[in-house]
């Protein structure tokens, strides 16, 4: 075993060349001479010699053992075990399926001096402080590694699951009775959980979302006819309604990767998410290794501050929903809000919550885009800066001290015949007896507040009628009697799209297919010269 290193080599060929004699720096490095004039003839090195029997190149050995530092860096250094499992993934991409011996991995750290073993300490879960200042402070160096921060904002993403109950409305302030200390608001029916996957870049942008429901496989009828404002989105099913660990690895596959591709195919990306243990996979790293994608998972207890999603938009985003969600039994107490109506909620509450101008100020209010750790650090809910504010002194509303100004106001007003307008005829007839009097001042305020108050009457009869109108159809497509239908999925893909539901959709009978339209299109003129008799 020799007692030199191939650091030692270099550094005596690199005196070699500078003018030292062969025996000076053999004798000074402590590297024998033959190896010195093998080495200046030309003769490789035993790794290089020897590569070609290698499993991995040296070229897949370099980007593996780059991953495993910069993965150690981030906090999540891999196991040995990890490692290798690795490496023989990547030896089944080009067909190689036998397994790796039982030495092959402390034969890579020799031959990858950059890496070596390490014993990790695991921190109690009651040593954590939540978000606290040491906390932040030891995470965001991760931010400083040198290729962490060459990564683009564009390639910066965050991602995090967050769950629903389908008919859980607001809980919040409600009006009723003054004779009562406190009523019961009637939730909209289902108590169902549903889990959603979203992923919002540094940008602004936001990914299709994943939505999870509770069930054994995706069924048509929970989706309304008109797929249209959902054809990115992605559907699946488990037995809890959580992520599997399956499923974190197909959102990656399916959605995340083909989403965010970078232009440049060498370009890095980031992602921030939770330790959660369908994170933590085999399969789920190595698909990020596999893609060049770095896993930074943030600290326990701190999502509150440090992640973009919950700091801007889960807030706004089930606000919105629980309005919507509100909106269905405002005007009819007997709407159900079952899956199909979850939808339609949650997209239209998405389309509000989920804007740019939200996603970019949850990035920055964290920290993490642009990266200023005297974000988090100055926050509310940081534990050190955690107070309880003093409540504002009330204020004690002023009325009318002047009581001879009230009565001749009021007996000014009550003289003059005047009398809320319900259609253009009376307010045409207001306006003549107007101009026949004497310009009063008070006269012209109390037409003005009848004509506005007699506009505001009708603008707030068609918003109770265009309410009315939405809750009813949304009662009628609940009560529809559907066909329970399964929708059949590719099997290459665990999900579902809006294209397979709209198959399964067809199938059931809920919708005409797309060549039964096209044949009918074809012959205008016989579709419009007969009488269809309905059955």
């Amino acid at each position: 075993m020799p007692s030199y290193s191939e650091d030692d080599v270099l550094r005596a060929l690199a005196a070699i060349a500078n003018g030292t004699s062969v025996k000076k720096a053999a004798f000074e490095h402590g590297v024998p001479r033959s190896t010195l004039q093998n080495r200046i003839r030309g003769v490789q090195t035993r790794d290089i010699a020897f590569s070609d029997l290698q499993r991995l190149s040296p070229t897949q050995e370099s980007h593996l053992a780059e991953w495993v530092r910069i993965q150690a860096a981030l906090g999540l250094p891999p196991t040995h075990q990890q490692l290798k499992d690795f490496a023989e993934r990547i030896l089944q991409i080009h067909g190689d399926s036998q397994p790796l011996g039982k030495n092959w991995v402390q034969s890579f750290i020799k031959r990858n001096p950059s890496v070596r073993v390490q014993r990790s300490r695991a921190i109690d879960s009651q040593r954590i402080n939540g978000a606290s200042t040491n906390v932040i402070r030891q995470w965001f160096k991760h931010l400083a590694i040198p290729e962490i921060m060459a990564i683009k904002a564009s390639n910066r993403y965050n991602m995090d699951e967050t769950g629903i109950l389908e008919g859980r409305g607001s809980n919040g302030l409600v009006l009723g009775s003054s004779e009562t200390r406190s009523i019961r608001k009637k939730q909209p029916g289902s108590r169902a959980w549903t889990s959603l996957i979203e992923c919002i870049s540094a940008t602004g942008k936001a990914l299709p979302p994943l939505v999870i429901y509770k069930g054994k496989n995706v069924q048509q009828q929970w989706f309304p006819l008109d797929l249209t404002p959902y054809e990115s989105w992605k559907f699946t099913a488990t037995e809890n309604g959580w992520t599997s660990d399956s499923t974190a690895v197909k959102w990656l596959t399916e959605v995340f990767i083909p989403s965010t591709q970078p232009g440049d195919p060498s370009e890095v990306r980031l992602l921030i998410l939770d330790g959660h243990g369908s994170h933590e996979t085999t399969a789920f790293m190595y698909t990020c290794f596999r893609n060049k994608i770095h896993l930074l998972f943030l600290p326990a207890h701190t999502s509150h501050v440090l992640q973009p999603l919950d700091q801007s938009v889960f807030g706004p985003l089930k606000a919105a929903y629980k309005k919507e969600l509100g909106l269905l039994a405002e005007w009819d107490a007997g709407t159900v809000v079952g899956k199909r109506n979850f939808v339609i909620c949650y997209g239209k509450a998405r389309k509000a919550a989920l804007t740019s101008k939200n996603i970019i100020s949850g990035w920055k209010w964290t920290g993490l885009w642009p990266v200023s750790m005297a974000r988090p650090l100055m926050s509310p809910l940081l534990l050190e800066n955690t107070s309880t504010p003093a409540k504002p002194a009330g204020q004690v509303c002023k009325g009318l001290s002047d009581g001879k100004a009230s009565e001749k106001w009021a007996a000014d007003t009550s003289a003059v015949p005047w009398s809320t307008p319900k259609k253009r005829d009376e307010l045409q007839d207001q306006f003549s007896l107007f101009s026949k009097l004497d310009n009063d001042e008070h006269t012209q305020r109390l037409l003005f507040r009848k004509v506005q108050k007699g506009f505001d009457e009708k603008a707030y009869q068609l918003a109770v009628a265009q309410r009315k109108i939405e809750a009813l159809q949304a009662e009628v497509d609940a009560s529809r009697a559907r066909k329970r239908k399964k929708v059949k999925m590719s099997p290459n893909s665990k999900f579902a799209d809006i294209e397979a539901i709209r198959r399964a959709q067809i199938e059931a009978g809920e919708l005409e297919s797309s060549t039964d339209e096209s044949s009918e299109s074809e012959n205008p003129s016989d579709s419009e010269s007969c009488i269809v008799v309905a059955s």
